[in-house]
């Protein structure tokens, strides 16, 4: 069995009629040239292709690096957005929907929550908060909505501060009963 003869490049571009003997003996002078200056002179001469080449290469991995930045950083938020969800559905307080009307402010908005009494008071108090999640909102206890606002200070729309009932004994209007109608 005969081995198929390998042939060069140059001879393929010779035999398919690409080039003539004229450019392949014009290439080897250039390539000769250019090798007896770097040898005498000890200068390198520059390959355009290869600089351009690692050029590229350089701002690929530029692109490369933005990129996985970016998709970590939409990891890390979306981490973030199911750990808040897991803490809101393991603590929230149940809505009551024949209870009282509680009002609250969402980016401008007045928005409205029907609550028992007992709940009413704690997010009047500051004892609870409400947390906005997705599209909804749920009511957890104060602690709870202090962890969410340390993750995503936007995801608490409710928190107040908690006050302390300073009841003096100075104070003229102590035994006077705060009616009941005055809720907004």
């Amino acid at each position: 069995m005969k081995k198929p003869q390998t042939l060069s490049l140059q001879e393929q571009l010779l035999k398919s009629g690409l080039s003539n003997d004229a450019k392949l003996k014009q290439v080897k002078a250039e390539k000769r040239k250019q090798t007896k200056l770097e040898r005498n002179n000890g200068v390198e001469t520059v390959d355009e292709v290869k600089l351009s080449a690692e050029q590229l290469r350089q701002q690929q991995a530029e692109r490369d690096r933005e990129l996985n930045r970016q998709r970590k950083l939409a990891e890390e938020q979306k981490a973030l957005a199911a750990q808040i969800k897991q803490i809101v559905d393991l603590n929230r307080i149940a809505q009551d929907a024949n209870g009282v009307a509680y009002n609250f402010t969402d980016a401008n908005k007045v928005k409205t929550l029907y609550v028992a009494e007992k709940v009413r008071d704690a997010l009047s108090s500051g004892r609870a908060g409400i947390a906005k999640l997705e599209n909804r909102y749920e009511i957890v206890p104060a602690e709870v909505a202090r962890k969410i606002q340390i993750r995503d200070a936007a995801s608490v729309v409710v928190l107040n501060e908690a006050s302390q009932d300073l009841a003096a004994e100075d104070d003229p209007y102590a035994a006077y009963q705060i009616p009941d109608d005055l809720m907004w």
